[in-house]
């Protein structure tokens, strides 16, 4: 399936404004595996018929990173420049995959003047789902009889509420889904939270992503989903490291949506 993504520059050009713009994000554009995600969304959107676009090359990291590792200066720097550009478009809705992107230009960005609409994929996923827009045909049900257990974005749930959303788009697949002993409000983080991304861990007796991911093969599911990068890249290093990534495969919401509509 040919991928159709528009810039808002070149529709701004012939004076149109998107009535979504896809926020990708720095592990959307950048990081291999993430760059999956980025296509089975867009996928998605171009088969319902959304108009949307994105900023392409004036899109930039929104901050998030330098702000939880304490350069505040560095985060109003990124955020303000992302907010012109943003106004300048007169940008009204944001879809994004990233909670991180989502929770900051949601929660932070009003304070600087940039107030918009932002809603996590998995809340437009499940929007989609509820309207007919992706429809499970009796004839694409790749997930009957597996098994599938959803890992809880910190940004997501705690920061944000959004539990149910992702749940329902999982439901959707007619697959099992299989709770973790910690999940939802009393959701364990991946590691990855707090700027622990890009540093070294601390001394202890585990990493977090590997309690993490101990806790998720206890489910004995066949697939873990996410919804964040983040927890992405933690959640498959931790199949590495416990040597199951010939029976556990680490998958977005976007992913799976896609899969099952063969697209």
């Amino acid at each position: 399936m040919d991928i159709k993504i528009p810039t808002v520059a070149a529709l701004a050009a012939e004076g149109k404004v998107p009535e979504i713009l896809f926020w990708v994000g720095c592990a959307g554009s950048f990081d291999e595996r993430y760059k999956n995600v980025t296509k089975a969304f867009a996928k998605i959107l171009n088969k319902v018929g959304v108009d949307f676009a994105v900023l392409g090359p004036e899109e930039t990291c929104t901050g998030d990173p330098a702000r939880r590792a304490g350069n505040d200066f560095l985060f109003q720097m990124q955020a303000l420049s992302n907010i012109q550009i943003l106004n300048a478009y007169n940008i009204k809705t944001i879809v994004t995959a990233c909670p991180h992107c989502f929770n900051t230009i949601k929660n932070e960005y009003p304070e600087l003047g940039g107030n918009y609409q932002v809603v996590h994929h998995s809340t437009y996923l499940q929007q989609l789902i509820d309207e007919g827009k992706v429809i499970q045909k009796e004839t694409e049900v790749p997930f009957r009889g597996r098994k599938i257990t959803f890992h809880d974005s910190c940004y997501l749930g705690r920061a944000n509420n959004i539990y149910e959303a992702p749940r329902k788009v999982l439901k959707a697949l007619d697959a099992e889904l299989v709770e973790m002993k910690r999940c939802k409000t009393r959701g364990l983080c991946c590691g990855a939270g707090g700027g622990q991304m890009f540093k070294d861990a601390e001394k202890g007796h585990k990493e977090v992503n590997i309690e993490r991911t101990e806790e998720a093969l206890e489910t004995r599911a066949d697939t873990i989903a996410v919804a964040c990068p983040f927890c992405m890249i933690m959640m498959s290093d931790g199949i590495k490291n416990k040597e199951k990534e010939g029976s556990v495969q680490v998958k977005d919401l976007a992913e799976l949506i896609a899969e099952s509509q063969r697209l």
